[in-house]
């Protein structure tokens, strides 16, 4: 089973020029674990999902790729 890769949790993360380890720790979640979500290798699980909207201020639909809006309404 091919997973999805999250561009957007990259494109954020690399716009607020944080590395991942950086992002991984403001978050909770180690670094290594942090790339394979952005690599698509795992899942991200719902709570890490509400974490990183959270740190960026966007919805999970933002992330998710299923809107373009970034703040949910």
């Amino acid at each position: 089973m091919r997973m999805e890769r999250y561009e957007r949790i990259r494109e954020l993360r690399e716009d607020a020029d944080l590395t991942q380890a950086a992002l991984g720790k403001a978050i909770n979640v180690p670094q290594r674990t942090y790339a394979y979500y952005e690599s698509g290798q795992r899942m991200i699980p719902p709570q890490v999902l509400c974490a990183l909207a959270d740190f960026y201020n966007v919805s999970v639909d933002y992330l998710l790729g299923r809107t373009d809006e970034r703040n949910s309404k």
